[in-house]
């Protein structure tokens, strides 16, 4: 029982950590620092944990790698919709993602 409480908190912290950059991505409204290759990659290997896991009959690795899946498709989405709108938004694009939440920047100092 030790063993699985274990392998559930590793899950948690792993579902956490990428939760927080999907959100992060998803507020900011940028694409900024995130390639699609990573939810390309992380759709690719959770399928095929999912798959393992179901095998050997692991579910705390089947439930984390389905929520994984989930959260890759997610991300996914959110990138290509920041990708619209960084386009439509035109000179802005290189711009801070501040500028893109409609919150003005602080005024240097004269």
């Amino acid at each position: 029982m030790a063993t699985e409480l274990i392998g559930w908190a590793a899950a948690a912290i792993l579902i956490a950590t990428i939760g927080r950059q999907v959100y992060t991505q998803w507020r900011d409204g940028t694409t900024a620092g995130v390639s699609k290759w990573l939810f390309v990659g992380q759709v690719s290997a959770s399928i095929g944990f999912i798959v393992y896991s179901w095998l050997l009959r692991e579910l705390v690795f089947v439930a984390t790698n389905v929520v994984m899946l989930l959260t890759a498709l997610l991300g996914q989405h959110i990138y290509l919709r920041n990708q619209r709108k960084m386009r439509r938004l035109g000179p802005l694009q290189g711009q801070k993602s501040h500028i893109l939440r409609g919150v003005e920047p602080l005024e240097p100092p004269c």
